[in-house]
């Protein structure tokens, strides 16, 4: 400890004894003004928070100086897993829908399914959700093939009609392959 900083009484006054010193160092890692002055404020901003693992009468230089180099290089960990993006076009790719949608639709789509049949509930479980072929479901459900295409194109129309969805158009239950089974490969197809 410097005799001023002795004289201050505590170790957070002797961090601006360094800053010339740490902003050396900083340059000479990052070989860029602009981002040395960025590592050293980020390592002052560390060593004020951090000021009760500092061991009063130790080498505070050294504690900074290894503050700012643990900085510096988990800095530059996080950076390599980073996309560079400068014109913002990878970005703009990227979309992710509310959360809130897909209750919303998940809601609307178990009021309607409750309404179904036994019979349209009981085929599309088996040939949607389940991922039964027609002729299996036809087995467990002892009728003939037809009969199962028939009351699956029925009850997803009836759900369609249900849940007021325009032809062709899709639910909006991203994620739930089972509830997208049900309603048609990609969504309710009303046919």
């Amino acid at each position: 400890m410097s005799e001023r900083s002795a004289e201050r009484g505590h170790p957070r006054d002797e961090i601006q004894d360094h800053l010339k010193p740490l902003r050396a160092f900083a340059l000479s890692l990052t070989r860029n003004s602009a981002n040395a002055d960025d590592l050293v404020q980020d390592t002052i901003v560390k060593a004020w928070t951090k000021i009760d693992t500092f061991q009063p009468g130790s080498n505070m230089r050294a504690w900074l100086f290894t503050i700012l180099r643990n900085t510096f290089y988990s800095d530059r960990r996080k950076r390599k897993r980073e996309v560079p993006d400068p014109d913002g076009a990878y970005s703009d790719t990227l979309y992710e829908k509310p959360s809130h949608d897909g209750r919303l639709a998940m809601g609307d789509f178990k009021r309607a399914f409750d309404q179904l049949s036994a019979e349209h509930r009981e085929v599309l479980i088996l040939v949607g959700a389940s991922g039964f072929g027609y002729e299996e479901a036809a087995d467990m459900m002892g009728v003939k093939v037809g009969t199962v295409k028939s009351r699956a194109s029925r009850a997803r129309a009836r759900l369609a009609e249900l849940m007021g969805l325009a032809e062709g158009e899709d639910v909006l239950v991203a994620g739930d392959a089972a509830t997208m089974g049900i309603m048609g490969k990609s969504g309710v197809q009303a046919a």
